[in-house]
């Protein structure tokens, strides 16, 4: 038995340090390629296409109205609606909503206050509602956590006018609003979660369609079936994508950044936020998500420094010297520093025990309901918050 043990030990601890060893390199190829992918944006053109902005909403957050008024701040010549949508009648969204329209007086703001389920996923069935009232054709929806810069629409909509393009997402990197926790889960956001996506659209691995911005003409939302296709899907967002692309359409990632904000007031609701996002990508991606693990290589070096220290140590130095490169390069991109470097380390430890929990997850909490998670990528709701 002690000889099973040593075997296997060694097995797992000569494969940490091969890990770690290609985490190093991709670390260096990927700030490498995040570099070429912002080297040349090409410049926005103003337009006056009619725009209609969905904002499905659920509670105030910190900045809510803040983030709310950078999509009407935009430099954009045309009409610009924006939908937001609320489910119930005592959501204190509702005041921050009633508040941008009298500081937006000639805004077009409409607020939809429908608690009408059409499945699973509230957001969804929240969009359904809304799209009674939407009314241009060019549809731009994106989650209440987002701000953008003043040339968002610009570029969205530059994108979208290029030839046999049907879908634009956008990255986004993070900004913490509620202390520490949600300053941590920023650092990690961006220092991670960045360079896979580049690395995926570059060298056309993938085709991420985030929750961060889905701009699509109405036509092409109703030949994949409307809203109502996605009300029992937990990724929406990437089922939205895959559906644009099985109609012989491209999705387009531009060189660009939106905001995403973090919330999170403690460890325990940053952990329940990222092992949601970690099990929604493992539900929709399995292989993919196994390959994440290269994107770790500071724990996979210390994994390493248990059965070899010597070489462990030496990963671990080169680990923490590739991330520092890539958060350069990142915070050059941006066009700021994001988080200081020590909370990199630190989140690179607690998301790779985010992705072990990621591979048994099997319910997630999502604003106040619980969802289960089924074989299909769909959900069912288990539960159900209190109003």
């Amino acid at each position: 038995m002690e000889h099973i043990f040593a075997i296997a030990g060694a097995t797992l601890g000569s494969l940490a340090i091969a890990l770690a060893a290609v985490g190093i390199v991709y670390q260096l190829f990927a700030a490498n390629a995040l570099r070429r992918f912002f080297a040349n944006p090409p410049a926005a053109p103003r337009c006056s296409d009619a725009v209609t902005l969905l904002k499905p909403l659920y509670g105030s957050e910190p900045r809510l109205f803040d983030n709310l008024a950078t999509f009407l701040a935009q430099d954009h010549d045309g009409p610009v609606q924006m939908v937001c949508g609320i489910q119930r009648p005592d959501d204190p969204a509702i005041a921050v909503v009633e508040a941008l329209q009298v500081a937006f007086p000639a805004a077009q703001i409409d607020l939809v206050i429908d608690a009408t389920s059409h499945g699973a996923s509230g957001k969804v069935s929240n969009l359904i509602n809304m799209m009674a009232v939407a009314q241009h054709d060019i549809l731009v929806l994106s989650d209440s956590d987002i701000a953008v810069a003043p040339d968002y629409l610009a570029r969205i909509l530059d994108a979208l006018d290029r030839p046999g393009v049907g879908l634009v997402s956008c990255l986004y990197r993070g900004r913490g609003d509620a202390g520490f926790w949600s300053r941590f889960g920023a650092a990690g956001l961006t220092y991670q979660f960045i360079i896979g996506v580049v690395i995926a659209v570059a060298y056309k691995l993938a085709d991420p369609c985030m929750g961060s911005t889905i701009a699509l003409r109405r036509a092409t939302l109703d030949r994949t079936g409307g809203f109502a296709r996605f009300a029992d899907t937990l990724a929406d967002d990437h089922a939205i994508g895959q559906a644009v692309i099985a109609l012989g359409l491209t999705l387009s990632v531009p060189p660009m950044f939106v905001t995403h904000a973090f919330e999170e007031t403690s460890l325990a609701a940053l952990w329940r936020h990222e092992v949601r996002w970690h099990a929604t990508v493992r539900g929709v991606a399995l292989w993919s998500y196994v390959g994440v693990i290269v994107a770790l290589p500071l724990p996979l070096a210390c994994l390493a420094s248990l059965y070899a220290p010597t070489i462990g140590l030496m990963l671990i130095f080169a680990a923490l010297i590739a991330r520092f490169v890539v958060v350069r390069t990142v915070d050059a991109a941006v066009g700021e520093q994001v988080a200081p470097y020590w909370m990199v380390p630190g989140h690179d430890l607690m998301s790779f025990a985010v992705y072990i929990a990621g591979f048994f997850v099997r319910s997630v909490d999502w604003r106040g309901a619980t969802l289960t998670m089924k074989d299909d990528g769909r959900i069912a709701a288990a539960t159900e918050q209190r109003a």
